[in-house]
């Protein structure tokens, strides 16, 4: 594991799947870590379980759609540690329509959420990391940023934004010690993925085996992901030994897509 003792981390979508994973990990990494999320409860939870394993954590809310609610969580979080260095986004929402019965409502849900919450953040992160000489950007996109599937356009359309805005950001900040970078998984086993799965079952009468069953199978290894796995990798490019690593979405897929 990465040694990371003294940095300072604001994890969004903290409070569950990745996220909680991420932010668990990076304070195992000695990073202090405000976990935030718009479920407070969810946040809280976390950050009593860092607090208890003898790391340092604070709950912040956040809803990352509001850019009111993003510049005060920021705030809250510098307060609280003492400034931020790290930041990993990954607040998103999934939600499944085909396109020509996709309401405005939903699509302008994930869009904000996803990609409009991810350059919210990274607007208020870089400007002190660039000042500083040091930083570490890691968005959560994913596999359906670089593929297409049927019946989530604006799912795949918004992390599609993320990993443009990711590398767009990373050429801006490449020469001050900042790294930008998105991390891209294929179906990962967390609770987003169960709520999928319940929706599928609602539609199809399908039983939720044979859902995660379909889901694993659409990866070469056939397999669904674990949380800890991606992680990894998003522990890894917070560290030193990733610095010439800027501008790049790493995929967790198995294979899937080269």
């Amino acid at each position: 594991m990465a040694d990371l003792a003294g940095h300072r981390a604001l994890v969004t979508g903290g409070g569950r799947g990745i996220g909680r994973a991420v932010a668990l990990d990076l304070a195992r990494a000695g990073v202090a870590v405000a976990v935030a999320a718009r479920t407070r409860a969810d946040v809280e939870t976390v950050a009593a379980e860092i607090s208890d394993a003898g790391g340092r954590a604070v709950p912040v809310t956040i809803d990352v759609t509001e850019p009111a609610s993003v510049s005060a969580a920021f705030a809250s979080a510098r307060e609280a540690l003492g400034g931020l260095d790290i930041l990993v986004s990954g607040a998103g929402i999934a939600i499944t329509a085909p396109l020509a019965r996709t309401p405005d409502a939903l699509w302008r849900q994930v869009i904000e959420t996803n990609l409009s919450g991810t350059f919210y953040c990274m607007r208020e992160a870089l400007p002190a990391m660039t000042k500083a000489g040091w930083g570490r950007v890691v968005n959560l996109a994913s596999l359906a940023g670089k593929t297409g599937q049927r019946y989530i356009g604006a799912y795949a359309a918004s992390k599609h934004g993320v990993i443009g805005l990711t590398r767009c950001a990373a050429l801006e900040v490449a020469t001050t010690g900042v790294t930008v970078n998105a991390v891209c998984p294929g179906y990962v086993d967390t609770p987003m993925l169960e709520a999928g799965v319940a929706r599928i079952v609602e539609k199809t009468g399908l039983s939720a085996d044979t859902v995660r069953q379909q889901l694993a199978d659409t990866s070469p290894q056939k397999r669904l992901y674990t949380a800890e796995e991606v992680s990894a990798l998003v522990l890894f490019l917070c560290g030193e030994e990733a610095r010439g690593i800027n501008g790049q979405a790493l995929s967790v897929d198995g294979g899937s897509v080269f």
